[in-house]
């Protein structure tokens, strides 16, 4: 990936021509490096054929919605930051996106300053110090966040979504220490986009299915009520 705005490619896919040629135009002014595509199939081929640091999605496209288009990325296993655009702006809506693989969602219409913090945001995020660490070994399991690949104790091999990888980053680096929701919700999603608790809830039950040789009484993902989880490398009596 690259570092700063000067090297940080964004592929903009929206089938409004107007509105992709104008983000192009404002995102070069910032010194980004801009692709654009005007259906979601498009930007779908464009993402997987180059390599770029954040996408721009529109939902509502013909050929493939913005939706399809992100989860399409992500079964064919692209980590490529997505930030939602679109005018539909309703809770639901933006937990459907980020169930979707997306990691930012912002309703149209926005200013463009918004916008451009957000595109820094999810940039600081995904390009800052979090990616020195490059594996995760604990109870036989090994996640590889380079790669995102993971081997579990029972010889299983998963690849991991970009928010699994985050969430396991934050574990690793706060490991037998109690993460509150807060500071998971900030440092994987950023402050301005808060999923829902049952969002949280999820990522956390997929990877206890994932590592844990009994996801009903885990011994590493612990919840700590009302306040977070705990994660231990070795095994622990469970918390919840």
């Amino acid at each position: 990936m690259s570092a700063g705005a000067g090297g940080a490619r964004i592929l903009v896919v929206d089938d409004e021509i107007h509105l992709a040629e104008g983000l192009r135009d404002v995102l070069e002014g910032e010194g980004y490096r801009v692709a654009v595509a005007h259906d979601g199939a498009e930007g779908l081929e464009k993402a997987l054929a180059e390599s770029f640091d954040l996408v721009l999605l529109d939902i509502m496209m013909p050929k493939m919605n913005g939706l399809e288009t992100c989860a399409a990325l992500r079964r064919r296993g692209s980590r490529v930051p997505v930030l939602f655009l679109t005018v539909k702006g309703s809770p639901e809506d933006r937990i459907r996106g980020l169930e979707a693989g997306g990691d930012d969602y912002l309703p149209k219409p926005f200013r463009l300053r918004e916008l451009l913090l957000r595109v820094a945001a999810i940039l600081r995020r995904t390009q800052g110090p979090g990616e020195r660490q490059a594996t995760l070994a604990f109870a036989g399991n090994e996640v590889d966040f380079l790669s995102y690949q993971a081997r579990a104790w029972d010889e299983r091999e998963h690849v991991l979504t970009h928010k699994e990888a985050m969430i396991l980053k934050v574990f690793a680096e706060r490991q037998g220490e109690v993460v509150p929701r807060e500071e998971l919700l900030d440092r994987v999603w950023g402050h301005e986009v808060y999923p829902s608790t049952r969002t949280i809830d999820n990522f956390i039950v997929r990877l206890r299915r994932r590592f844990e040789r009994n996801p009903e009484a885990p011994e590493h993902f612990h919840t700590v009520r009302g306040v977070g989880y705990r994660f231990t490398r070795e095994p622990e009596a469970p918390h919840g």
